[in-house]
């Protein structure tokens, strides 16, 4: 028979939900670095055409 659960404290919901959140900033603000590199033509990680059209 299943049995109710104990409710997660707000400062643990806080705390999961900010580290919900700082992976998307992270992830976000890697895009935009790779972004900003490829547009400058400073990008170590992709090779191709450098020329500017």
């Amino acid at each position: 028979m299943a049995a109710p659960k104990k409710r997660t404290s707000i400062s643990k919901k806080r705390i999961r939900k900010n580290i919900w959140k700082s992976k998307g900033r992270r992830a976000a603000l890697k895009a935009f670095s790779l972004a900003k590199a490829l547009s400058t033509g400073n990008s170590r990680s992709f090779f191709g055409d450098k020329s500017n059209k």
